[in-house]
């Protein structure tokens, strides 16, 4: 009677432990917004897109081509994205292992005399122990077998784990995609304004040329007393700041052929390049798709969804903390105090068998901050998610109406260009006629010389919106 009562004590013991364990604190849920407009600046709904494109067919210059191949090989921020999808990797494995039984084999040697006053001293000495019969002093024993421990995923709490980690490594995979896309974006918005500046180079050159011979002119005219000393000394400084400015622009092509260099991972050295062929560029036409396309081009977008995933995982696993976790330990092998004795069986052979079963129920402050962390960890995914789809769009508005002004632009510029290299002739002719005054030569070659810097600006700005709006497209890592 006594006996049942016990056991009925222990049975009720166990399920208010189990009930306590199971109680949970209740957190609240943000739900993530997944909605995107249905076009960008009211554009059709046309559902081309040139994200499609692998970055091979989308650049056609082969130079560019061969600078991005070499980059993907050598760069190293991108080598060291590799290395982290190792580790990524890894630890799926590791995650993977926890919820499989762990298995080991081990062999272990030990000697020693009990102390007449422990139990094992106190029991031979009380039993009179016949002298033939006695333990060995000091007493030795071997032990070889296979010993096994396991945690009963009861909760799923080791397998979410897994897939979080497994999760995480697909984040990786996309980190290292998107890593890829703005490499190659940087390397060709880098290259395009290594053409501008070669081709800006040229005009500085050419035009010091023509400043230079503008000199000799005025000097010929103050020898002639047509002019003074002054008109020869505005000339002057004219062609010395135009040097100044051939330096600076050598300085931004340097600078700029280093920046390549370091993208591709090695040490200073010429960019193969076709200066020569800038001007007859033209950028590629641009298919924009519509918006909700962005969910599944996009790297980076889904990097965050995969983390978002990832973190509603965690909070699964960090609610089962709570709940009663069952564990299973067990050994087989032999065992015995001489190595002679080891393998005599049955007598040598020792197994054994345990299960434990038990749950939180006091102090469990630490669980609940753990729990609390990571619902917040969820909650900070979604608003990353958020935040990352609403930059997404908003970097292939800017760049689409960007494309639109830059065209407008150019064409102004054009016409500008052209009618102030009209209005250079006319100073001279008119210089040359005494019916102009010199600042207005002067005048007219400096904001030519400004209004063709501004014409190669506007085109390399133009091939770096196309290249801009393939990157926010999500183009270039496929």
């Amino acid at each position: 009677m006594l006996k049942r009562r016990i056991y009925q004590g222990l049975t009720a013991a166990g399920l208010a432990l189990a009930v306590a364990a199971c109680k949970t604190p209740e957190l609240v849920q943000h739900n993530v917004n997944r909605a995107v407009p249905a076009t960008y600046n009211n554009s059709t709904q046309d559902t081309l897109s040139t994200a499609k494109l692998r970055w091979q067919d989308f650049f056609s210059d082969p130079n560019l081509k061969a600078l991005i191949d070499t980059a993907l090989q050598r760069n190293q921020e991108l080598n060291i994205t590799r290395q982290e999808l190792q580790i990524a990797r890894n630890e799926v494995q590791i995650r993977k292992g926890d919820y499989l039984p762990s298995v080991s084999l081990g062999a272990r040697a030990d000697m020693g005399k009990p102390g007449r006053y422990t139990l094992q001293g106190a029991t031979e000495e009380h039993v009179h122990i016949r002298e033939d019969r006695a333990n060995p002093t000091p007493l030795a024993n071997y032990q070889l077998g296979a010993f096994a421990s396991w945690e009963v995923d009861i909760w799923h709490k080791l397998r979410n784990a897994r897939k979080s980690a497994a999760t995480r490594y697909l984040a990786s995979v996309e980190g290292r995609n998107f890593t890829i896309t703005n490499l190659i974006a940087e390397i060709a918005n880098s290259y395009y304004e290594l053409l501008a500046l070669d081709n800006q180079l040229a005009i500085i050159k050419q035009n010091i040329g023509i400043r230079e011979n503008a000199l000799r002119i005025v000097r010929q005219e103050k020898e002639n007393a047509r002019v003074t000393e002054l008109a020869v000394q505005r000339f002057e400084a004219q062609v010395q700041n135009t040097i100044s400015l051939q330096y600076n622009t050598q300085q931004r092509i340097t600078e700029t052929e280093n920046r390549i260099n370091f993208l591709l991972g090695r040490y200073p050295q010429p960019i193969a390049r076709d200066d020569e062929s800038f001007n007859g560029l033209v950028p590629p036409v641009i298919q924009t798709g519509i918006p909700a396309q962005l969910l599944s081009n996009r790297p980076d977008i889904r990097q965050a969804e995969q983390q978002l995933v990832a973190a509603k995982l965690d909070v699964q696993v960090a609610r089962a903390n709570f709940y009663p976790s069952l564990g299973i330990s067990g050994g087989v092998g032999f065992e015995a105090f001489k190595p002679g004795f080891l393998f005599n069986t049955p007598e040598s052979i020792l197994y054994n068998l345990a299960g434990d079963l038990s749950a939180p129920l006091v102090n469990r402050i630490a669980i609940k901050a753990l729990y609390s962390t990571a619902n917040a960890l969820q909650i900070q995914a979604v608003y990353n998610y958020e935040r990352t789809v609403l930059n997404a769009y908003l970097e292939v508005s800017n760049q689409v109406a960007n494309i639109s002004n830059l065209q407008g632009s150019y064409d102004a510029k054009l016409k500008e260009v052209q009618a102030l290299n009209q209005s250079i002739r006319i100073s001279n002719s008119l210089f040359k006629a005494v019916r102009a005054d010199y600042t207005e030569v002067l005048l007219t070659q400096r904001d030519a010389l400004e209004s063709k810097f501004d014409l190669t600006e506007t085109k390399m700005r133009q091939l770096n919106a196309t290249v801009n709006i393939y990157r926010a497209l999500g183009g270039g890592w496929n």
